[in-house]
């Protein structure tokens, strides 16, 4: 296997990007935050990239301790990829670079693929500012389903360890569960309004008894 390119710099920023600023790792890492993937999943979230340029990154991924590769028991007997803790400290990296684009995203182009869980990072920042005082975390943290018109995800605030969301309903009872549109999600993704600020107004729809739903009633 050939080695990878570096910027032959000493400064931890080159070094950063010696790992990950290849185009599509900082994504792979999206969505290898909901927890394991198989190679045949990422392919289908990862639209545009090719199975090649996937398979490369993937190996430069777990060459340098983002990622590890393991096979399934029976039935399932398949292998799946999943973030080392290495790679799972990348999520604040994301949620900065998401912060720093949101205002770039604009309208939704007809060329723009989306997938429902890709709203879980912008909702997981934005529920992280919510709280019963300022710079507090919703109840200290918990499970919460959404629901939107595209498919549900659940997250898991203030997750230390582990997954921080997934696909489809919560795999437990939610601490808190949000229904609301697109739209709604879509402005709260670039920045346009709160959470607080789409409960109180009635477009995020909050059931559950979880100290996240009692401090989300609260705001």
């Amino acid at each position: 296997m050939s080695p990878r390119r570096s910027y032959d710099q000493y400064c931890s920023a080159a070094r950063a990007l010696d790992a990950v600023g290849d185009r599509w790792t900082l994504l792979i890492v999206r969505e290898l935050l909901a927890g394991p993937r198989r190679y045949t999943d990422l392919h289908a979230d990862l639209p545009g990239v090719s199975t090649d340029v996937l398979a490369s990154r993937l190996k430069d991924m777990e060459r340098e301790g983002l990622t590890t590769r393991r096979r399934l028991p029976p039935p399932g007997a398949a292998y799946v990829y999943e973030l080392t803790g290495r790679g799972r400290a990348l999520l604040p990296v994301l949620q900065a670079l998401g912060a720093w684009g949101q205002a770039a995203l604009g309208e939704r182009r007809p060329t723009d693929a989306v997938r429902a869980h890709w709203f879980a990072l912008p909702l997981l920042r934005a529920l992280d500012g919510v709280g019963a005082g300022e710079g507090e975390g919703v109840g200290g943290g918990g499970l919460v389903e959404v629901r939107l018109e595209e498919g549900r995800f659940h997250l898991r605030v203030g997750a230390e360890d582990g997954p921080v969301y997934g696909d489809g309903p919560a795999p437990g009872e939610p601490d808190a569960v949000l229904v609301l549109d697109t739209g709604t999600c879509t402005a709260i993704s670039r920045g346009e309004s709160t959470v607080a600020d789409a409960v109180r107004d009635g477009r995020v729809a909050v059931s559950g008894e979880g100290t996240l739903a009692r401090a989300l009633r609260e705001v």
